[in-house]
Order: structure tokens, then sequence, then C-alpha cells
């Protein structure tokens, strides 16, 4: 009687035991998806912020803008004798 309750405890925990390495490998592959697409992310945000650094760079450059300036608003540099240098 004895052996039968022993062996009985033993097999209840040798299940238990089997299901919680079962369950455990399941979210470990769960949070392993998780990972890859949170990498998958952070890869995608890495290449657009490159590309809104280039494209801040090309907005930026004092060439465009003088260039945007004199064509679509119609602007024009001072002449020289307008210019008026001060000392702070």
């Amino acid at each position: 009687m004895i052996r039968w309750l022993v062996f009985i405890t033993l097999l209840l925990a040798l299940l238990a035991t089997a299901l919680s390495v079962v369950a455990l490998r399941h979210e470990s592959r769960q949070l392993f998806v998780q990972l890859q697409q949170a990498s998958a992310e952070r890869d995608q945000a890495n290449v657009e912020w490159s590309r809104l650094q280039l494209e801040q760079a090309w907005l930026a450059d004092a060439s465009r803008i003088e260039r945007s300036a004199r064509e679509d608003l119609d602007m024009e540099s001072p002449d020289r004798t307008r210019i008026i240098v001060t000392q702070p």
C-alpha cells in the first residue's frame, strides 16, 4: 500500500514536472517571437531615422534654401550698399 502511494506520488510529480517543462518551452518560444518582432521594429525605426536625417540635411542645405527663396518667393539679395554691419 505504501509502495503504491509512493509510486502514485512520484508519478504525479513526474507529470507535473513534464507539464511545467512544456509550458516553459512554449512561453520561451513566444518570448523569442516577440523579441524577433521587436528587433524588426527597431531595425525599421533605425532605417526611418536615417532617412529623416538625410531629408533634414537636404532641407537645411543653404543653396537649396536660397534657390527656393529666389524662385518660389521672388526674393533677391540686397545690394551691397544697402547692407549695414554693426558692432554688438
